[in-house]
């Protein structure tokens, strides 16, 4: 690391000693050790450099966090919605004080650029206040069965213990996201962050606390053993919920291990999401919105683009005019500002990528155009044009998170078609057309549930993140609770009859 980036790290190397990692599991509000005393280490991605331990919790430490969670819930659970709001209300305004530190910690440990790390701190403090104002709504309804008796009742009680597992690309914004959604239904909740960016969700945690959320209401367990703590958590029949995102592998099991114990749960799993371009498409309005959906984070979202499907028509000027914007990115440490693109999360990304590159390239595809990356330690990967991609290259089917973007020419809708949803992992789309009709139509048939219509963005606040599991802020409360539905004949309800004497 530069001495100039050792003088910009002094302010957030203060804030995460404050966060006392090696004491990283936080249970009923106290940070403590791993049970087993053992710790791993969180590394920055741009060059290797070790940025601190933190505590690595096994299944006696998940097993504790159920004990202090299933403790909590009874009081938290019965505290006025109201209050539980203003916790959250409390913890968006900290979030926002603390910006800059915060920014900076994403920054580190995930190799975000500043700017992109500064936007999800915008977007972790919008969804805790969004599901803050969910918090003090009602959950219940009144009607009358259609032989008018007895009339229905329906009211939400909080579900329980709740299990969270957050990813690593967005390590503040999900643990908002996500845990948020628990706590202002009611629920206590056990959190495993992801191993990589553990330090974003424990200063979330820790912001939490200081609002106000008594203890054993949130407890955290950082691991590099997700299986062993949430396994534990899935086996304990005080757990009702679990909310979890994450890369394929642990996750292929997680549902159905839910559903052996019937327990509730909401799953985000990968993508290779597909962008569409017509032959009357706004290339230039194209061109910037596959510029960020391709490399924003260095291609590691499950709602970037990792399929660019380009009618034939236009499909030399765009891949030339791709390929001159992706030569002049800048790539390099997120701590320097003229830097768009960082690092990869880790060496494993970087290999899986260069794999889906090589055998691609290997069966005949060409890579045209590419970004100069660093040399150095980091784990960098270069921005990436690809072309004459086999359809049935792993590349186009495999999870994709990386800096790669395969261009591919179409002219036929139905086969168009074909392409796209030849995939297992479909969640986000975008469509590029003056003709919004057809984009719309075209939509209905692609499999995925996030769309982007002339837009480069497909997730926000306000809107569902999925399609069959909305995480829509007011659904995603809904998920941690449970109906409850009271069947009442009026009929035979007795007057009340009062004590009090009557003036005469």
């Amino acid at each position: 690391m530069s001495a100039g980036s050792c003088l910009q790290l002094t302010a957030p190397l203060r804030f995460v000693e404050d966060l006392q990692p090696a004491r990283g599991i936080c249970i009923g509000g106290t940070g403590r050790p791993s049970l087993a005393g053992i710790t791993f280490p969180v590394t920055d991605p741009a060059d290797g450099s070790l940025i601190t331990q933190v505590a690595d919790g096994l299944a006696q430490d998940a097993h504790a966090a159920v004990d202090a969670a299933a403790d909590a819930f009874p009081t938290w659970a019965a505290t006025p919605a109201r209050q539980r709001a203003e916790i959250l209300q409390q913890a968006v305004a900290l979030i926002l004080a603390e910006r800059d530190n915060l920014t900076a910690v994403i920054s580190w440990e995930n190799g975000k650029p500043l700017s992109h790390a500064d936007a999800e701190v915008t977007l972790a403090a919008e969804f805790l206040r969004r599901l803050a104002e969910e918090a003090a709504r009602s959950h219940s309804s009144y009607d009358r069965t259609p032989q008018d008796s007895p009339h229905a009742l329906v009211t939400s009680r909080p579900a329980g213990v709740s299990a969270v597992v957050t990813p690593w690309n967005f390590p503040a914004a999900m643990v908002a996201r996500k845990a948020g959604a628990a706590l202002a239904a009611g629920c206590t909740v056990v959190l495993k962050p992801a191993a990589e960016t553990p330090l974003a969700a424990l200063a979330v945690a820790h912001i939490l606390h200081r609002a106000g959320l008594p203890d054993g209401v949130l407890n955290v367990v950082p691991t590099i053993r997700p299986s062993a703590v949430v396994t534990t958590w899935l086996n304990d029949h005080r757990v009702r919920r679990l909310s979890f995102t994450g890369p394929t592998g642990l996750d292929t099991d997680l549902p159905a291990r839910a559903a052996a114990r019937i327990v509730s749960s909401s799953t985000r799993l990968g993508t290779n999401a597909p962008f569409v371009i017509a032959a009357d498409a706004d290339i230039e309005a194209a061109l910037d919105g596959a510029m960020t959906v391709a490399f924003q984070h260095a291609g590691q979202g499950r709602t970037l683009a990792a399929r660019f499907h380009v009618h034939a028509d236009v499909a030399e000027e765009f891949a030339a005019r791709f390929g001159a914007a992706i030569e002049s990115l800048l790539v390099g440490s997120a701590f320097r500002a003229d830097r768009k693109i960082g690092p990869m999360i880790s060496a494993s990304a970087v290999s899986t990528t260069s794999r889906l590159v090589d055998e691609a390239v290997a069966a005949g595809a060409r890579i045209t155009h590419q970004a100069m990356v660093p040399a150095g330690q980091g784990t960098f990967y270069p921005p990436t044009l690809i072309q004459d991609v086999p359809t049935d290259a792993a590349l186009l089917h495999e999870e994709s998170l990386g800096p790669v973007a395969p261009v591919l020419t179409w002219t036929d809708e139905e086969d168009l078609l074909r392409q796209i949803n030849d995939t297992e992992a479909g969640h986000a789309a975008y469509i590029y057309s003056h003709d919004l009709k057809w984009a719309l139509q075209l939509a209905e048939c692609i499999d995925a549930d996030l769309f982007g219509i002339n837009h480069s963005i497909a997730s926000d606040p306000p809107a569902p993140f999925s399609g069959s599991r909305p995480e829509e802020n007011r659904d995603n409360v809904r998920d941690f609770l449970e109906t409850q539905c009271f069947l009442v004949d009026p009929s035979l309800t007795s007057p009340l009859h009062h004590t009090t004497a009557h003036p005469s």
